[in-house]
């Protein structure tokens, strides 16, 4: 019998709920730890520790609001650019054959941080579903998290003016 080792997911499993937005500019420590890999004057991207697929990034203004009509002009021009530089960097590193990307606004919507709106970027690839999460609840994930961190972080490095 083969084993499907994820143990970061028994956080999220367990429903371990932090006491501070992750989002939040002035939580922000440890980018590494946090799986950050990009902070702009108004917005950040970071790695979603609970990922559909390798490669799901967050990109998350910096005011803590869980309103789009909260955001000013200069917010959403660098949100969108990060959207836009992020799917260019997934393409060449991961090289996926789609991709997913939204928001989900309000608890009745999805939101599992519904306090601070964001934007999942959830890189796609053919025969990516199986039935592991119909079936057991599970997603098989090929890649550790911290392994396409390293990868990625180089690239975003670069969209830094």
């Amino acid at each position: 019998m083969k084993q499907i080792w994820a143990p970061w997911r028994a956080e999220y499993i367990h429903g371990r709920r932090l006491s501070r937005c992750i989002f939040c500019k002035e939580h922000s420590e440890d980018d590494k730890r946090e799986l950050v890999l990009y902070k702009g004057d108004c917005a950040a991207v970071m790695m979603n520790k609970f990922p559909y697929t390798n490669g799901h990034l967050l990109v998350y203004p910096w005011k803590h609001t869980s309103s789009l009509e909260d955001i000013a002009e200069e917010e959403t021009s660098e949100l969108f650019e990060l959207i836009k530089g992020s799917v260019s960097i997934l393409k060449k590193e991961m090289n996926p054959g789609g991709f997913n990307i939204g928001m989900n606004l309000g608890k009745d919507a999805g939101a599992g941080i519904e306090e601070h709106l964001h934007f999942h970027i959830v890189p796609r690839w053919n025969g990516d579903t199986n039935f592991m999460p119909v079936i057991s609840e599970t997603r098989v994930m090929p890649e550790h998290l911290q392994f396409t961190y390293d990868k990625l972080f180089p690239y975003f490095q670069k969209l830094k003016p």
